[in-house]
């Protein structure tokens, strides 16, 4: 007699086949863009069966839900080593560079372009992004806040939620100006940045 006992499926096993197919559609949404990207050109890029990956996600909207949970946890864990740091806002500012090269990258930026670009089109996406970066920002305002307060420097609500915004924002842009101006001087850039990093953080 058969067993009708469906077989448990290995966790571990699922999480690395979702990590295969996270890691084919974001080939797939580069090349192609979201709406471009189909469902069976992301399973063949995964090396998967196109029913299979429906065993994963139920669709693309799906993919682009995942990827905001690992860019949630991605900054989860940047704040948790920046507020480890001796000195957080000089670090900041230090570490300016990194984060410059890393956001004028676009194997690193053009998947976030994607991203933002769909939350304008997509409420559910919009919303998943905005509950990320609540989170974000109460793990976050707290290290300025601390800070500032350290150097003896004013933490007003209002002063907070300009100087981070603004902060944000800078490096948000980022992207977008790469994009008009891919010539730029990389050197002159950092200067900036440090410069408006030092105003926003220190000032």
């Amino acid at each position: 007699m058969k067993s009708h006992v469906k077989r448990r499926t290995d966790p571990e096993r699922a999480q690395s086949r979702r990590n295969q197919v996270l890691q084919a559609a974001a080939v797939c949404f580069a090349r192609s863009g979201f709406h471009g990207a189909s469902m069976s050109e992301i399973s063949k890029e995964a090396g998967m069966s196109a029913g299979h990956i429906y065993n994963y996600f139920d669709n693309k909207e799906a993919i682009i839900m995942a990827f905001v949970d690992l860019e949630s946890e991605h900054v989860a864990a940047q704040l948790r080593e920046l507020s480890g740091k001796d000195d957080p806002l000089q670090s900041m500012i230090d570490e300016a560079p990194r984060h410059i090269d890393e956001n004028l990258d676009p194997q690193y930026f053009q998947l976030p372009l994607e991203m933002f670009a769909e939350a304008a089109r997509n409420p559910k996406i919009a919303d998943a992004m905005r509950a990320s970066d609540v989170v974000a920002m109460a793990e976050f305002r707290p290290i300025i806040k601390r800070e500032r307060e350290r150097r003896g420097l004013p933490v007003d609500d209002a002063l907070l939620d300009g100087r981070i915004n603004t902060m944000v924002s800078l490096f948000h842009g980022l992207p977008i100006r790469a994009l008009h101006r891919p010539d730029m001087d990389r050197n002159s850039l950092v200067e900036g940045y440090r410069v408006a990093m030092k105003a926003l953080l220190l000032s």
